[in-house]
């Protein structure tokens, strides 16, 4: 059987110009305010817009030094944990006893768990085209629902936190670090009752302050009552010695500034 060559051959045509398709949104009329496409149009507004408050932040973070309270007080043993103010509201919510105690599963994984399964859910369970808020009343109503609780559970707890400072009254100093080049005089080498609590150079430990420096802020007539009487997790009656002693002790620590 004889073999044949088959040749393609490809003519062009300069009179048919290229035909180029422009970006130009399609009709959306039916649909009011979607008047414009996703790519690249809307997305690059979403991300200038991102861009812009991301900047913002890094700069308000730089400039402003961040708002820190007290430091760690391990005296206060008053002391109540608290949350940011993101998790406020959950905070409060254990507080209910029908999601606290034996139903507090249900407080930390039903009730936030289908509230937030529900919102990640929410453009598949509700895929209607309209996009008036007044016309979508379930979707509406659910969402200042869930606004309104989020507010208030925030508010609440930070009212209750509020009064239960109040109620403590001022909190307890932190303690001030110790200074290793301190020297306790051979004074304070004799009261052997109080340092297995404040230490042998005064520095303090875990349920006593330091007293480096006590006459700073303590007057000597307190710092008196307080070794006699005692304060805090300090019972009284611990000092041993005679008055003449109690009142050179007093002189020195008064005299730690």
């Amino acid at each position: 059987m004889a073999k044949i060559d088959k040749d393609a051959t490809f003519v062009g045509d300069s009179r048919i110009s290229a035909k180029r398709i422009p970006n130009v949104s399609p009709s959306y009329s039916e649909y009011p305010g979607k008047n414009e496409a996703f790519w690249p149009d809307f997305l690059l507004k979403e991300w200038m817009v991102a861009a812009v408050c991301l900047v913002g932040f890094l700069v308000l973070t730089v400039s402003h030094d961040p708002p820190l309270t007290a430091r760690a007080n391990p005296n206060d043993s008053s002391f109540t944990p608290y949350p940011d103010w993101y998790f406020l509201f959950l905070y409060q919510l254990l507080k209910y006893p029908w999601v606290a105690g034996k139903y507090v599963l249900l407080g930390i994984l039903g009730v936030p768990g289908v509230a937030f399964t529900a919102m990640i859910l929410a453009p598949w369970l509700d895929a209607g085209k309209e996009r008036r808020a007044f016309r979508r009343p379930i979707a509406t109503g659910l969402m200042f629902i869930a606004l309104f609780c989020i507010f208030f559970l925030t508010w609440e707890a930070d009212h209750h936190h509020t009064a239960q400072l109040a109620a403590k009254g001022p909190a307890a100093a932190a303690p001030a670090p110790a200074d290793p080049n301190f020297k306790a005089d051979g004074m304070w080498a004799a009261q052997t009752s109080c340092i297995s609590c404040h230490g042998g150079n005064m520095e303090g430990g875990p349920a006593a302050p330091n007293l480096q420096k006590v006459g700073t802020n303590q007057k000597p007539e307190d710092i008196q009552k307080i070794i006699t009487e005692g304060k805090g997790g300090m019972p009284p009656g611990m000092f041993k010695g005679s008055d003449e002693d109690l009142k050179k002790l007093v002189d020195y620590l008064a005299s730690l500034k």
